[in-house]
């Protein structure tokens, strides 16, 4: 597992966890990025922020602060995980 923010463009994971409970997570769920969505990253801006990603279909650009929030695994991963948890 590793951070949103430590992507890098072309490669894409699947959300494993959020952030601790507060406003930032729930904007970050807000956004449509919950728990076993797959993300894709497209580029990221000259100066590092913000990162623009694909997700259920459309584009968003998201902060690198609220990238940090989210950590990223790969497909098998998001299994394993969500199997740990029920």
């Amino acid at each position: 597992m590793k951070k949103l923010s430590n992507i890098l463009p072309g490669e894409s994971g699947i959300v494993i966890k959020l952030g601790e409970p507060g406003k930032l997570r729930r904007k970050i769920i807000d956004m449509g990025i919950t728990p076993g969505t797959k993300i894709t990253v497209l580029s990221v801006a000259p100066l590092g922020d913000p990162m623009k990603i694909n997700i259920r279909g459309y584009e968003l650009s998201i902060r690198k602060s609220e990238c940090r929030e989210i950590l990223i695994g790969e497909e098998k991963e998001a299994i394993t995980s969500n199997n740990e948890l029920n």
